[in-house]
Order: C-alpha cells, then sequence, then structure tokens
C-alpha cells in the first residue's frame, strides 16, 4: 500500500519533534497504521535552519501555501501557531478534500466552529491532539474512551508554566515576579507571558474540552478567565496551613440547564491526586457518571510529547483515510446534527467555595461584624484562623473558608466587609474547589 504523504506546516519545537518521532519510529508507526508516513514536504522560516536538521530528505521551502497545495501532500499538519495564517491555510487544506492535524489550541477555540463545520461538508477529518495537554492523550480519551459516560466535570492543570510559577512560590517563598523571572530564565515562559499567567492559554484549551465533553459548539468568548498574576507566596502558605494547595485551575460543569467554564486560582485539598502536580507538568481530572473519576497526567507542552500527539492524529488518520465519512468519530464526539447549544453561566450564577483574607484592625466586635453580613447572605463558614499580630502592629490577618455560595452572593458580601471601618485594605479572595469522587 502506498505511502500516507504528510507537509508540515511549521518545523520548529513540535514540528521538529514531529518530524523526529516520525523518522526514529517509522517501521513500529507503520505497522500501528497500516502503512508508512513519509513527510514529504515542510514549509519554513529559516531555510538554513531547517536544512541542517533534515537535510534533503524532504522539500523545504517558505510559501506553506504551496506546501498545502501540492498534489503529493495527502494530509497537512499546521503547527505554525496563531490566528492567520494558520486558518486560512486550514480552510484552504480542507476546501482540497485533504485532511488536517493541527495543535492550534488558540485557532480551534476562536474558529473551531467554522473548521469543523467545513470539514464535515468536505467529509475530511480535522485531528487536533497536540492542541490540549501536549502529550496527554486526553482528546482521545474523551471523544472515544469515556464515550458511554454523561461527562459531570471536568478540572485541569493545562498550562505548565502557571504551574511552575505556582510550585515555585510554594516551595520557595518566592514573589510571583521572582517566579515569573525564573521561568522566563529557563524557557518555560515567553518574553510576553500574558496568555499563560492570565489564564487565557487555559481557557482555549478547557473550551475545546467542554465541547466534546458537553456536545456543544466552542464558546471561548464566554470563557470566565482569572490569572495568577495577584497571588502572593503569604496566601499560598495560609492555604497550607487549612491543608490546601493553589492550582490555576480549568473547570467545566453541568449546571442546571447550561455549564459552567471558567479559568481561575484555586484552592485544592493537597490530598487530591491533582493538588500534587508541580512544574511544568500537566493533569485533567475527568468526572464520568459511570467510570467516576479519571485523572490524566503527563507532560503538556515540549516537541516529543507533543509531537507524539500529533503523530498519533496521523496514525488514525491514516487508519480511516479511506472510511466512510459517516463511519468515523466526530469531531467533537458528537454527531454534528446532535451538536446542542447549550449557554455558559455567567461568573455571577457560579456556585463554589471560597478562601477570604481581611487585613482588619486587631479590636473587639470586627469578627462578629465580618460574619454577621456573610450570614445576611446564607454564606456559612467552614473554618477561620486569626493570626497574632506583630509586636506593635494593629492590624491583623483574619482567614476564613467558606462553604459553597453563588458567586453574586459573595460579591456583595465582599463588597460590605470592605465597607467597614475596621477592614484597611481589599478583601483577597480565591475560590475554592474539593473535587470530591
Amino acid at each position: 500500500m502506498n505511502p500516507i504523504r504528510v507537509g508540515l506546516l511549521g518545523l520548529g519545537t513540535a514540528g521538529g519533534g514531529t518530524y523526529d518521532i516520525l523518522l526514529r519510529n517509522r517501521e513500529e508507526i507503520a505497522r500501528r497504521a497500516g502503512r508508512e508516513i513519509h513527510v514529504v514536504a515542510a514549509a519554513v522560516r529559516d531555510l538554513a535552519k531547517a536544512r541542517r536538521r533534515v537535510g534533503d530528505a524532504i522539500r523545504l521551502g517558505t510559501d506553506a501555501q504551496a506546501v498545502v497545495d501540492a498534489p503529493d501532500v495527502d494530509i497537512v499538519v499546521e503547527l505554525m501557531g496563531g490566528i492567520e495564517p494558520a486558518r486560512s491555510l486550514i480552510l484552504s487544506a480542507i476546501a482540497q478534500g485533504k485532511h488536517v492535524v493541527t495543535a492550534n489550541k488558540a485557532l480551534l477555540a476562536l474558529h473551531g466552529n467554522e473548521i469543523f463545520a467545513e470539514a464535515h461538508k468536505r467529509g475530511v477529518m480535522v485531528a487536533f491532539e497536540a492542541a490540549v495537554a501536549g502529550g496527554i492523550p486526553i482528546i482521545k480519551a474523551l471523544r472515544e474512551g469515556l464515550t458511554a459516560n454523561r461527562i459531570q466535570w471536568i478540572a485541569g492543570i493545562i498550562n505548565g508554566t502557571s504551574n511552575f510559577i505556582l510550585t515555585r512560590m510554594r516551595d520557595l517563598g518566592a514573589s510571583f515576579a521572582d517566579a515569573l523571572a525564573e521561568a522566563q530564565r529557563l524557557g518555560y515562559a515567553e518574553a510576553d507571558p500574558t496568555f499563560d499567567i492570565e489564564g487565557i492559554d487555559a481557557a482555549h484549551k478547557l473550551t475545546i474540552m467542554a465541547a466534546i465533553a458537553f456536545g456543544v459548539p466552542m464558546r471561548f468568548e464566554h470563557a470566565y478567565t482569572e490569572g495568577i498574576s495577584g497571588l502572593t507566596a503569604q496566601d499560598i502558605r495560609y492555604a497550607a496551613e487549612f491543608g490546601y494547595r493553589i492550582k490555576l485551575l480549568g473547570i467545566c460543569r453541568r449546571s442546571g440547564a447550561g455549564f459552567e467554564l471558567r479559568v481561575h486560582p484555586t484552592l485544592i485539598p493537597e490530598r487530591r491526586l491533582i493538588a500534587n502536580v508541580d512544574g511544568v507538568m500537566n493533569a485533567v481530572l475527568v468526572r464520568g457518571d459511570a467510570v467516576g473519576p479519571t485523572l490524566f497526567y503527563g507532560a503538556g507542552a515540549g516537541a516529543e510529547p507533543t509531537g507524539s500527539s500529533v503523530v498519533a492524529d496521523l496514525v488514525d488518520v491514516t487508519r480511516t483515510h479511506t472510511a466512510d465519512p459517516d463511519h468515523r468519530v466526530p469531531h467533537l464526539a458528537f454527531q454534528p446534527d446532535r451538536v446542542t447549544d447549550l449557554p455558559v453561566l455567567p461568573i455571577s450564577e457560579v456556585e463554589t467555595a471560597y478562601y477570604l483574607r481581611l487585613r482588619a484592625l486587631d479590636r473587639p466586635g470586627v469578627l462578629a461584624d465580618v460574619t454577621r453580613i456573610l450570614g445576611d447572605r446564607s454564606i456559612s463558614i467552614e473554618a477561620m484562623l486569626q493570626r497574632q499580630p506583630e509586636t506593635g502592629e494593629v492590624h491583623v490577618d483574619v482567614i476564613i473558608l467558606t462553604h459553597r455560595t453563588v458567586e453574586a452572593a459573595m460579591v456583595e458580601a465582599i463588597a460590605k466587609v470592605e465597607a467597614l471601618a475596621s477592614i484597611v485594605a481589599p478583601v483577597v479572595r480565591i475560590r475554592l474547589e474539593r473535587l470530591d469522587a
């Protein structure tokens, strides 16, 4: 049987890892796919650098459209990143009846509805395992392995940069600024780390997982995002005293007639396995009604972890290259005509527990005022800790953990607490999830 011929758009970290794996494991991959998979062409920015890597084994050029249009390319692998020209190139490949593999989470989160609709019309596949959590096969697990389940919720550490920063803040007591500088020095964070530290990258990935888990369109524009730049080592230390760790968590959960879609710093009980995922590693916890909780852990980025997922997609596409499109696994797990447009709940309607840190005058009656404000809004307290003031200090930290309540009620309560004359600084609020099995 003739080999499947691949055109790479990008030969950088992910593209290079993909090429190396295909070359190194070509026999094993062919045994799994049923035919060989050959890279025949690649579009690159730096021809000299790419030539040093691959020699004369494949055609190299700077024109990505030429790779898409090449008659000897069966599958286009987009590893360029960004929105344009990636979107136009993918749509061009689809229009020509070519299958596509991509690792572009931002593109799918923003334009996946359009791309999958076009692919469905043309009867081609768009595979995207590498778009979420690097080498962890979470897309395949949600789309196929857990297909018997009604997925109830997903909670994921899906950004390695932010997880590294929080780990250093916890282990070393480092400030956010110092931990970020170390991440940049080690190459874990970009010069402009906004997408990572403000939760945008995690929200792209969460959007994709939610679409597959719940059978809904991509809804990135409705995702709530809150980053880690405002966290302090002090709050991480206080959380630990209560038996919690703070992680940047992406959460999607069925809730009434809609679903939650949110990314924010979250306290998690330290006894939970996911709370012990440190450094640049990723983990995704999925709760299905039949299987219960399942945890997927591994490298969320890097040349070969990402390349591993890209090659897995290539093998899947190769296996079904000539199959009837109606008998393939749907792009978003559910049949296209059965995708439902469930609304995303606004963050004001989300119910969760909370960690609150108050800076208060050390005098009688302060806690009574605070607890009265919380009680008036049916917010019950689970635990409270008042730190001893330093010698000569008239202010004291008060830490409160609450039971679950609606966000709108907590926002209103915090405004009332901050208006008290005895509260001398804005209240620090971090959401808390127990992730009970």
